[in-house]
């Protein structure tokens, strides 16, 4: 399966990934959406910043799931895989307090990433806000 992450671009997060200090890509909700029981090892996840084209790809090593998430859980989560070659954490203290009150998250470990030529997608039909897109092909929506 393929699957597309859309990421913000002010976070600066694909050259992280491109060059190895984020290993870890991390999706969090309050319901269980896109990645959750969604993406599997050996699948392609391809990277976008909003509102630009797909720019990146990377394979999943691992995955790890976490639900019934509380506070003290967030901030356990974020302490333990945040930082050097983890989720990418600018800031302990605002992350903390922008994902306190998710119930669910999806660590999606990556290797091998590569910069691509790019190529844009066709998101109609996945809803407008939609951050994870998952295909059985990228064919299915480049565009």
């Amino acid at each position: 399966m393929d699957h597309v992450a859309i990421m913000r671009k002010d976070w600066g997060l694909i050259p992280k990934i491109l060059d190895g200090r984020k290993k870890i890509e991390s999706r969090w909700g309050i319901n269980k959406c896109a990645p959750w029981e969604k993406v599997k090892v050996g699948d392609r996840v391809y990277f976008k910043n909003s509102g630009e084209p797909v720019s990146a790809k990377a394979t999943v090593s691992k995955i790890q799931a976490f639900e019934n998430l509380n506070p003290d859980k967030v901030r356990k989560l974020l302490q333990k895989y945040g930082g050097d070659d983890g989720i990418s954490v600018r800031d302990l203290e605002n992350t903390i307090e922008w994902a306190i009150n998710k119930r669910y998250c999806t660590l999606v470990y990556l290797k091998d990433p590569k910069k691509i030529k790019p190529f844009n997608i066709d998101k109609r039909g996945f809803g407008i806000g939609a951050a994870w897109i998952c295909v059985d092909n990228i064919g299915q929506i480049s565009i």
